[in-house]
């Protein structure tokens, strides 16, 4: 029998504890209420939650709330907020907090101290999310696919990578109004004084503030109208403006502009490169793909093309591409290079799930509420393409409206921001009555003040105006850039 036992002893793996370390624990928190300085060498990081010890947690939480407020948090001041009653072993909390102060080491490691506790609280984060694998895993129900597993274990992993912790739920409203402060003085420190990224077009950041963090913006339009240029644009203006910023924990966010993933579901990621740089180059897209360019163009072509290959936009040209697989990619993508913005074009051409397979409408709004909620939570704005219905083409106002929204309203419903691309050019030139009438003189007046002209509009925003917004539009280079104003215009004599 006792053989057996030693045996089994001998066999069976030893217990393992949660990685912790009560002793940095400890020398942070006496750090902190011997001089409240320390607290703010690790409070942009460190949250009460990556303690391990409660009692631990209670104090910092406490002792980080009064100095926000601006009041002295020591053993004497800190104590009144604790449970009198409780014991920390032998010791009441008050005896506690005086022998934390008592031991405390100097100011100079606290950072190494709020380190470990934060990088063990992330191991812990870990071993959670790699026991909860194991048990979906052992016990999943037979109609469950593993793909939707790995999903649910990339988001997981992501939202840790991404806060230091995975546990959702509430948010105090005092870190909700923490983070509206930060968000307007960031706004106040960017090039331009806006709160969102800059589309460097300044008529649309004036309308919109530029793009706003977890916005789903809806970009639409009927063919042949500019949607893709003007997507291209936005997304290589943010991408060339990018400046990183260097953070607190090493990381690196965007101070200006932005990093872009750009998934084009219609175009290969060639003629994307090739409309950019036709854009950039001012020189012809269609003058490129019949390679009918001189020397001086090809030259500009080059030099354009070296000065572009540094701007951190990534295209992914997968057709067809599914809400999930989307999902999965953006998220590998900001884990692995950061990101900021996401163009997809257009949303028509995704796939739901194999559960709304066959009936579109519940296609599209399980896209587009999937994508309003992957926007919230890699809190990046999604600028997504959509194409019109026809009803457009039999009203004599061709300017398009949300009823317009194709397949489904839910398009219009999870938006925060629809805009609609609206050039009068296009249906003008289609119109031609016959030469020498007074139409046509009507006609030719008509088409001179709609020529290279565009407008934006802005049909649904749930933070601010809506309207029309002015564009010039230059149909051989593909490309939008804001109408000259009239006091930069040269004089004119009549």
């Amino acid at each position: 029998m006792a053989d057996a036992a030693r045996k089994f002893e001998e066999e069976s793996p030893l217990y393992r504890e949660a990685p912790a370390n009560i002793e940095a624990e400890q020398a942070l928190l006496g750090a902190i209420l011997v001089n409240n300085d320390a607290y703010y060498i690790v409070h942009d990081f460190l949250k009460a939650e990556h303690f391990y010890e409660p009692i631990h947690r209670e104090i910092f939480g406490k002792a980080s709330q009064m100095i926000r407020m601006g009041k002295i948090a020591t053993p004497v001041t800190i104590k009144t907020f604790l449970a009198a009653n409780d014991r920390v072993g032998e010791m009441s909390v008050a005896q506690y907090l005086a022998r934390l102060a008592a031991e405390a080491t100097t100011i100079i490691n606290t950072a190494d101290y709020g380190r470990a506790v934060y990088d063990l609280a992330i191991r812990r984060s870990l071993i959670r999310i790699g026991e909860d694998m194991v048990n979906v895993a052992f016990d999943a129900p037979i109609d469950a696919e593993p793909k939707q597993q790995i999903e649910d274990a990339e988001r997981a992993l992501f939202e840790l990578a991404e806060t230091g912790r995975y546990d959702g739920g509430f948010q105090s409203f005092e870190d909700a109004m923490t983070l509206a402060i930060e968000m307007a003085g960031a706004a106040k420190d960017r090039d331009g004084g806006l709160s969102g990224i800059s589309t460097g077009i300044r008529e649309m950041d004036k309308r919109m503030g530029g793009l706003q963090p977890s916005d789903l913006i809806i970009l639409a339009g009927r063919p042949a109208m500019g949607k893709t240029s003007l997507a291209t644009n936005i997304a290589f203006n943010i991408a060339s403006a990018y400046e990183p910023a260097e953070q607190a924990d090493g990381s690196y966010k965007a101070k200006n502009g932005g990093v872009v993933a750009f998934f084009s579901l219609e175009m290969s990621a060639e003629q994307l490169a090739t409309r950019i740089m036709s854009e950039q180059a001012e020189v012809s897209s269609s003058k490129i793909r019949r390679g009918n360019i001189t020397d001086a163009e090809y030259a500009k072509l080059v030099a354009c093309s070296e000065m572009m290959q540094k701007a951190p936009l990534y295209i992914d040209q997968t057709g067809g591409i599914s809400i999930a697989a989307l999902s999965a990619r953006a998220r590998r993508l900001k884990r692995q290079r950061g990101l900021d913005v996401m163009v997809i074009d257009y949303v028509q051409l995704m796939q739901g799930s194999s559960k709304s397979a066959g009936n579109r409408v519940q296609e599209i709004t399980e896209i587009t509420t999937g994508l309003k909620a992957l926007a919230k939570e890699l809190h990046v704005p999604i600028i997504a393409l959509s194409q019109l219905s026809r009803q457009v083409e039999n009203r004599d106002d061709k300017r398009p409206q949300l009823s317009d929204l194709r397949e489904s309203g839910s398009i219009e419903q999870d938006a925060d921001v629809v805009m609609f691309v609206y050039r009068d050019e296009y249906y003008l030139q289609n119109k031609e009555p016959k030469l020498g009438t007074d139409e046509h003189l009507k006609w030719q007046q008509e088409m001179n003040e709609a020529r290279g002209k565009a407008e934006v509009i802005v049909a649904k925003q749930r933070h601010g105006p809506t309207g029309s917004v002015p564009l010039a539009f230059q149909a051989e280079f593909t490309r939008f850039t804001d109408l000259a104003e009239e006091s930069h215009l040269p004089e004119r004599f009549e």
